[in-house]
């Protein structure tokens, strides 16, 4: 499991009512209950670390830039060892790819992960080794950041319930400090990347990713990159990286391209 990056967010008042509305962590026991989320998948770290990551286009991963460096050394989770699980419950997956490159965010830092400038550009996009093109996984669109009070979703893998994913079906927006998303979701440790959703008009697209839990008003929070603006650097950086060559988005070498090393 990958680390929590700790933060104790001192600027935000909250209410009990922003917890008191929310609805409970329950685990997605069944392919019925699964229906609509498979696209959310266990990220496989190493021999021993996980995240939770989801799927953007049929061969992209969206999760945080965290999960994918040692948290002891900052050095990058080797390629081949990372794999993306998709609807893993109770041993199986639903499909499972390894990884033909990553991206991360230029502006991310994995030696300074506890900074606020830093969790808001922690995200970092996976490209598969083979597209997954079942009509039971549909990959998820992309929303703005929504306003304060605004009702969210999250589907995340955790300490404990590694082996399926949970649902929390209703959480909220409590604000935005220093460009983070903060929220009353339900996270802990392995539910770093996780997509935070919102949902309207028969779509469910994700908004931000999980890549924190913080303390307010002895109150536990989760914190979140939005995605929507950062995402379109790393598409143009994914774009022209090389096969098993990572390096951060936007730093130059010889050969002239922009890459990112996770």
């Amino acid at each position: 499991m990958r680390r929590w990056m700790a933060l104790s967010l001192m600027a935000l008042v909250v209410t009990s009512t922003a917890f008191a509305q929310d609805s409970k962590l329950r685990r997605i026991a069944s392919g019925i209950d699964a229906r609509g989320w498979e696209a959310v998948g266990r990220l496989d770290l190493g021999p021993s670390g996980f995240c939770t990551g989801a799927l953007i286009a049929d061969d992209l991963v969206l999760t945080a830039a965290h999960c994918l460096y040692d948290k002891d050394t900052s050095a990058p989770v080797p390629e081949d060892e990372i794999a993306f699980l998709a609807g893993w419950r109770d041993g199986r997956a639903s499909a499972s790819r390894t990884i033909r490159r990553a991206v991360v965010h230029p502006d991310y830092d994995p030696s300074r992960q506890s900074r606020t400038d830093q969790m808001r550009h922690d995200l970092a996009l996976l490209q598969l080794d083979h597209p997954i093109r079942d009509g039971r996984i549909t990959p998820f669109g992309v929303a703005k950041r929504p306003r304060r009070g605004a009702a969210l979703a999250v589907v995340s893998y955790g300490q404990g319930r590694e082996e399926a994913p949970s649902l929390q079906e209703v959480c909220r927006v409590i604000g935005l400090q220093d460009g983070v998303l903060v929220t009353s979701c339900s996270v802990e440790l392995g539910s770093s990347g996780a997509p935070i959703f919102v949902m309207g008009a028969g779509r469910v697209d994700i908004v931000s990713v999980v890549t924190a839990k913080g303390q307010v008003e002895d109150q536990s929070v989760s914190l979140g990159t939005p995605v929507a603006a950062p995402l379109e650097v790393l598409f143009d950086a994914i774009a022209t990286a090389p096969d098993r060559d990572w390096q951060r988005a936007g730093q130059s070498r010889d050969i002239g391209a922009k890459f990112v090393r996770p």
